[in-house]
């Protein structure tokens, strides 16, 4: 049975969801321009100032950027100055400036760079003052809407961090939103390394010693040690190789090159070893190969979060279902990690079905999206009355 608190809440799902379909069109015009601004990682200044003129446009105050260009508004609560809720999509996409970003609406869909991470959920935060004014939702508590900088790979979420460390109003939970998948719910964090390593052959290399070969065949070997190292069963672990790039043409031996690699696991300590155990790898290649060899971690995460049993965490689950939406527990390596790390409950939330993600050709189901806002404004109620309180 749903806490006594959140049934007036649930009652009103249908309402709420019949009422942003009547905002269909303030939505996806929102969700179409994020998504024709290019925002690279380390370059989100264009969506920043987009995002706080709607932002103002929405009635928002204290609108404000900071040092690392993470985009802020707050919609006043009646006990103003009191504890916030934080509610974050990140700006910045996987998609260089110079690739082509025209989003195209279809029948039920929209297509484009960068829609599904995360144009959409962009959209969504910028349209959250529109939607609060048009259904008659008030809060007790004041809501501080995110537009967060340096989020994906090399970033590091410092964005999120970085306003975290210094943000001065205290925060009671934090939403961070996706665009997908509708039923996404993480309330945990990976530990997680993301590492670079990158192979040179250096000039005036005898290419017949033992051992030696161009930077693509280097990196091969990298590759087949890693994959020998023991993964455990418990702690839950993976390594995923991400990418590799090397070489210019067919006839060439590759000078350079280098592996894009993330390790993740429930043990924050796993990742430590795994990462010694690629260090010991490429001191054994350097050594019989006679090539320079940089490991760089461009970014980390902590393992942690909530219990299965924490009130946010039940609620959002109670809310699903009143909204047939199936629960999709996953950890997250997102922004979410840094809101554990402050100690501040947190969820993600995905807004609706999507495909080809990080492809040129990126897609967001349409229909789905109400039921993603419904789900959104009710875990806002829930956590602004109170229900989602850890009394423990």
């Amino acid at each position: 049975m749903p806490h006594e608190a959140l049934t007036p809440i649930l009652d009103a799902l249908p309402g709420h969801r019949r009422g942003l379909k009547e905002m269909r069109e303030i939505i996806l015009a929102n969700a179409v321009m994020f998504g024709e601004i290019p925002a690279p990682t380390f370059a989100e200044s264009d969506c920043a100032r987009f995002l706080m003129d709607r932002l103002t446009e929405g009635g928002c105050q204290t609108i404000s950027t900071d040092e690392v260009g993470n985009a802020v508004g707050i919609v006043p609560g009646r006990k103003s100055g009191g504890k916030a809720i934080l509610v974050s999509a990140h700006m910045d996409t996987p998609f260089d400036k110079s690739e082509d970003h025209t989003v195209t609406v279809l029948r039920n869909g929209i297509s484009g760079a960068g829609v599904l991470d995360n144009a959409l959920g962009v959209a969504i935060v910028a349209s959250l003052p529109i939607i609060f004014e048009k259904l008659g939702l008030t809060f007790e508590h004041d809501i501080l809407l995110m537009g967060s900088s340096r989020s994906l790979g090399s970033g590091d979420i410092e964005g999120m961090r970085f306003f975290l460390n210094n943000n001065k109003l205290p925060i009671e939970a934090g939403v961070i939103v996706e665009a997908a998948t509708l039923g996404r719910l993480s309330y945990t964090s990976l530990g997680m390394s993301r590492g670079v390593i990158d192979c040179r052959i250096p000039h005036g290399y005898d290419f017949s010693r033992f051992g030696a070969g161009g930077a693509i065949a280097i990196l091969n070997r990298v590759i087949s040690g890693m994959l020998a190292i023991r993964i455990p069963r418990e702690p839950l672990t993976q390594i995923i190789l991400g990418s590799v790039r090397g070489g210019t043409t067919f006839n060439t031996v590759a000078r350079r090159g280098n592996l894009r690699y993330e390790i993740r696991s429930e043990g924050s300590d796993m990742v430590v070893d795994i990462n010694r155990q690629i260090d010991s790898l490429l001191g054994e290649i350097r050594s019989s190969a006679g090539v320079t060899l940089q490991h760089d971690e461009v970014a980390r995460r902590e393992h942690g979060g909530l219990a299965y049993t924490h009130p946010l965490v039940q609620s959002c689950r109670e809310i699903m279902a009143a909204l047939d939406v199936d629960p999709i527990v996953a950890p997250s390596t997102g922004e979410l990690a840094a809101l554990i790390e402050r100690g501040i409950p947190g969820v993600t939330l995905g807004m609706t079905y999507g495909e080809n993600r990080h492809l040129q050709d990126e897609l967001v189901a349409i229909d789905p999206i109400f039921t993603g806002l419904a789900q959104l404004l009710a875990v806002l109620q829930a956590i602004d009355k109170g229900i989602c309180h850890d009394e423990t």
